[in-house]
């Protein structure tokens, strides 16, 4: 991703209503923000393959092709950020938004600055080094890697390997398990994890979590009735499983 620092981030609006797109522009242009905006799908990703965004807003409603297909065609080649924008409070719609690999969404209408809050939490997350291990390698790398039965979560690769074959997750879907896996004794609250993934300024729906945690378990292939990896202690939150 390209972007370092207060004045080289990218955002990428997309949205058919050029007044809203004008609004969210402005607001993000004043938190020192370059923005593009397109107004439909086949627009949006040419933009997002020449410009490499470090935030995405991506309203669901798009002509032509709709904001789901244009955030799996984007999850193809970017791993940006994207914050889903819906005209409905329908669950479905949050629930098939975040499954193609939204980070986060919002309800219209909303506020600018509730949006720009969001984006901001989530620019904020840590990264670790991807790709590479910073200088670790050989027995130092094995060390950081943490085994549960046949899942291999490599926190400085990123990468989860299930019986050798490698998983793809989000970044949001790894972060959790990253967190859930670096304590995994330990029962963690959902305000716990958003802590710990999105940061002490999270303002949005907890049970985000929950959505998250159940696409990984899809991934995994991890039933929720009889869990290997995600376990959830009811009332309390989540733990990692021994698999």
């Amino acid at each position: 991703m390209k972007g370092a620092g207060r004045g080289g981030l990218r955002a990428l609006v997309v949205d058919d209503e050029p007044t809203l797109v004008r609004v969210v522009a402005g607001y993000l242009e004043r938190e020192g923000f370059t923005v593009q905006a397109a107004g439909d799908g086949e627009s949006a990703l040419e933009l997002a393959r020449q410009d490499e965004p470090d935030v995405i807003v991506l309203d669901l409603g798009l002509p032509g092709i709709d904001g789901v297909e244009t955030c799996r065609r984007l999850r193809t080649f970017t791993d940006c950020y994207i914050l889903m924008l819906t005209a409905r409070a329908d669950e479905v719609d949050m629930l098939i938004g975040l499954a193609v690999g939204a980070d986060d969404y919002l309800t219209k209408p909303f506020s600018p600055r509730e949006l720009t809050a969001r984006i901001r939490t989530l620019l904020r997350r840590p990264r670790l080094p991807t790709g590479s291990s910073g200088g670790e390698t050989g027995h130092h790398a094995e060390e950081n890697r943490r085994v549960f039965g046949d899942l291999v979560i490599d926190p400085l690769a990123r990468e989860v390997a299930l019986a050798g074959k490698i998983i793809t997750l989000t970044r949001t879907e790894f972060d959790l398990l990253e967190a859930l896996s670096a304590t995994p004794r330990a029962v963690l609250t959902r305000g716990q994890l958003i802590d710990r993934v999105w940061g002490g300024q999270w303002v949005g729906d907890e049970h985000l979590v929950d959505i998250h945690l159940g696409h990984v378990r899809r991934k995994l292939g991890d039933e929720a009735s009889a869990p290997r990896f995600v376990v959830t202690v009811r009332g309390v939150g989540y733990r990692m499983g021994t698999g």
